[in-house]
């Protein structure tokens, strides 16, 4: 197994991330990480055992030992860094969204081809084990006739008006905030499960707030922080927080899903079900190793997460026994994994989230937003 040097740009919520699940596959060394400024970056790499700190990713992308990029900065930061990520001629994995635009991300699509370098986007929730038995079952034809999807992506992070987040900022994450955030999620992984595409969508969405209070200080993500009133700042919203939007696929199937920011409780809640003819599954990524298969004269099936019982194709998505609960970092594994897979033996089948992938998110974000404005059905 060949060894691979690794960098990370970006070090907030998101890099670590990827830096703890590159330690786990074993074949690859983070060799260095790059921050908004030196200080930054030393403090980082110290705090996260890494050699190297760069505080200008630029000379991170000179740095001729280093064979692939994790793009981890903010939205607005994407398309460029992944330009020129792939000029430096190194692999590239990017966080999502691919673009801000999907002008934006067809450009990367058409660059990626031209370098001939791998390149993908860190749709993290396809690599669950019981996700790929999902995809798995709809594939080898278990649940009949698919017809009907349905499902939702509900968080409640940003419900008062005090939350705040960069996400918030058009500049910074584009037209969209729900539905470009997590919504893109959702758009992918019932496409990867159903293998069908989104071909037409109809949306409706809502901004909750139109005022909201943005620190004066800076805060990370997720946080927890708490600050006092007079640390806040009035800010007009012009992003979405809550949207349901009805999809067609290529096929005819029906769908619809609800995507939110502003559901208390609601923590990391993305769900699908998928209606066959035959039989109906459905999956909770707050419930993982967990996949029900609905049956119409027999007892619904509770599936739990168990290699022994997956499907063959499937089974090296499960890397503990049954009853040893998996979660979300083992999905971020199970993509960094893959990736490294084909880079390493590029005769290997793509099964992993590409470039294309990202723009087909980007295009599709797009479509729901044009859809809300005018009130009709709005095609892909």
């Amino acid at each position: 197994m060949k060894k691979f040097k690794a960098g990370i740009i970006g070090t907030g919520y998101i890099g670590p991330a990827h830096l703890e699940a590159l330690r786990r596959i074993g074949n690859v060394e983070v060799v260095a990480v790059a921050e908004v400024n030196q200080e930054i970056a030393d403090a980082k790499a110290e705090a996260l055992c890494i050699p190297k700190g760069y505080g200008d990713y630029h000379d991170m992308l000179a740095d001729d030992s280093i064979d692939v990029i994790h793009n981890c900065t903010p939205n607005f930061m994407h398309y460029k860094v992944n330009c020129e990520i792939l000029e430096a001629g190194k692999h590239v994995i990017s966080e999502k969204p691919l673009a801000t635009t999907a002008e934006e991300s067809e450009k990367l699509v058409k660059l990626a081809e031209e370098k001939g370098l791998v390149n993908a986007v860190n749709f993290n929730y396809r690599y669950y084990p019981l996700v790929q038995q999902a995809a798995s079952m709809v594939k080898s034809g278990e649940l009949g006739n698919v017809f009907a999807v349905q499902g939702c992506y509900m968080q409640d992070w940003l419900l008062y008006d005090t939350d705040w987040s960069w996400r918030l900022d058009p500049k910074m994450a584009g037209e969209s905030r729900a539905m470009g955030y997590i919504g893109s999620h959702w758009f992918d992984l019932i496409q990867f499960v159903t293998g069908k595409r989104i071909t037409e969508v109809f949306a409706d969405l809502l901004t909750l707030h139109e005022y909201r209070k943005k620190p004066k200080v800076e805060i990370e993500t997720f946080s927890g922080k708490e600050l006092t009133p007079d640390q806040y700042e009035k800010v007009k919203i012009n992003t979405e927080g809550y949207g349901h939007v009805l999809v067609r696929f290529d096929d005819g199937t029906k769908g619809m899903t609800c995507i939110s920011h502003i559901s208390a409780g609601r923590k990391n809640h993305i769900v699908f079900e998928i209606e066959g003819t035959e039989k109906a599954i459905w999956w909770d990524q707050e419930r993982p190793n967990e996949l029900v298969t609905g049956n119409r004269n027999s007892p619904n099936q509770n599936m739990f997460k168990d290699s022994v019982l997956m499907n063959d194709e499937v089974k090296d998505y499960a890397h503990y026994p049954a009853g040893h609960h998996e979660g979300y970092p083992t999905c971020v594994k199970n993509f960094c994994r893959n990736v490294y897979r084909h880079i390493e033996d590029r005769s290997r089948p793509v099964d992993f989230a590409t470039f294309a992938d990202g723009h087909n998110a980007d295009v599709i974000v797009e479509a729901v937003i044009r859809s809300h404005k005018s009130q009709k059905w709005e095609s892909i």
